[in-house]
């Protein structure tokens, strides 16, 4: 019989990983989308929590490309568009 580690999410338990790198990384980003909804529903108080929820986990899974964005390279953007929905 094979054991095999598997790690994790603390903030996703259903979702588990085979590396604790990729599951560290993945409950980063969780934590960053809870703190992008809270911040967006702030700004915008007529979104509901699902929406909260979608945009900031959308945000947080392309902060690399919105980082670009508020550096000056608002063309980063398109590459947005291209990406397919998960």
């Amino acid at each position: 019989m094979a054991v095999e580690v598997v790690y994790r999410s603390s903030r996703d338990p259903e979702q588990l990983f085979m590396d604790k790198a990729e599951a560290d990384r993945h409950d980063k980003m969780l934590e960053l989308a809870e703190n992008l909804a809270q911040v967006l529903q702030q700004a915008v108080p007529s979104l509901n929590e699902e929406q909260l929820e979608e945009l900031g986990i959308y945000m947080a899974r392309h902060r690399e490309i919105f980082a670009r964005a508020f550096k000056n390279q608002p063309d980063a953007l398109t590459e947005l568009g291209t990406d397919k929905p998960q």
